[in-house]
């Protein structure tokens, strides 16, 4: 996850995110809960994996099944609850598109705790994670990546006129603001390492909006995108522009992708095969725009690099 540059944008206006206001946003929040817990209750059968060292079967018994269960966190854009009620994001649509060109019909949600995904995925409580995490070598060592579906710089959620001036990490170190971000994000290793002492972690964007809105905290730190969107619902805060985060004094675009059980390496190739294919003909680009990505965030860099460091 660190120092590809970044592709040109293009002239083209890009289509914007669907607006999503704050009831929407709170009621989504509760549906999540709401999921989460039928999906734990459901008696859905887990599909056992096993590392018989020949990529896993995990493939043919989704197909059998005719269902996948993906592993979301609840976020704007990958995964969220939209106006109707239904689970919606850039992750849930690639994942449909992609599954469905592999033989399986069905695409189930199961919404959890962003720093629960890889736990989960391990305890077979969902087969894939679609919740566009950043591929790093740590996680490397615990799941299996898809090549990333997309870069992506940091941004701030701060209140209206950005009072503080605060338009990177060093800027929130020197002044001694008040950083929030989400629990598990990349943002506390950049924070750290621009030398921020005062981070507290929160569930998700929408407890770093509240608390960016109520002044108990300065700035909340997350995805570029995801920061964009939810500051449309506020009138209180706003998103700054595109903030470069450093890790070893080296510029880091981070990359995100599916996760999949260590042991299912031949899912994960038939679904980067497919992946590569939406990336050649554009498709990708138009399946993740209206969530408020740009051709800027489209990339062709692979997981095996970005696992190596």
């Amino acid at each position: 996850m660190n120092h590809e540059p970044r592709q040109a944008r293009t002239q083209e206006r890009p289509a914007r995110a669907p607006r999503i206001g704050r009831r929407s946003l709170l009621a989504g929040a509760a549906a999540l809960g709401t999921l989460a817990a039928a999906g734990a209750s459901s008696g859905c059968s887990r599909v056992a994996t096993a590392d018989a060292g020949d990529g896993g079967r995990l493939l043919e018994q989704l197909r059998a099944k005719g269902t996948v269960r993906l592993g979301l966190a609840g976020e704007q854009p990958f995964g969220y609850i939209g106006r109707d009620g239904e689970m919606t994001g850039s992750s849930p649509v690639i994942a449909r598109r992609i599954f469905r060109a592999l033989g399986v019909e069905e695409v189930q949600p199961f919404p959890t705790e962003f720093g629960s995904l890889i736990t989960g995925l391990n305890a077979l409580q969902f087969d894939v994670v679609g919740a566009g995490m950043f591929i790093t070598p740590a996680r490397c060592e615990q799941v299996v990546f898809s090549d990333p579906e997309y870069q992506m710089l940091s941004g701030f959620l701060v209140a209206k006129g950005n009072p503080k001036g605060l338009r990177s990490f060093a800027d929130v170190a020197e002044t001694g603001a008040r950083l929030a971000t989400g629990v598990g994000y990349a943002e506390i290793a950049y924070a750290r390492e621009a030398g921020v002492r005062d981070i507290v972690t929160l569930p998700d964007q929408l407890a770093g909006l509240l608390a960016v809105e109520q002044g108990r905290a300065d700035v909340f730190a997350g995805t570029a995108v995801a920061v964009r969107n939810v500051a449309e619902s506020s009138s209180r805060a706003e998103a700054t522009p595109e903030v470069t985060p450093y890790l070893d004094r080296k510029p880091v675009i981070d990359v995100g992708g599916f996760a999949f059980r260590s042991p299912e390496t031949r899912l994960r190739d038939a679904f980067n095969r497919e992946l590569h294919k939406l990336k050649r003909s554009g498709e990708l680009l138009t399946l993740m725009r209206p969530f408020g990505f740009r051709e800027a965030q489209m990339t062709t860099v692979t997981a095996r690099t970005r696992c190596a460091g």
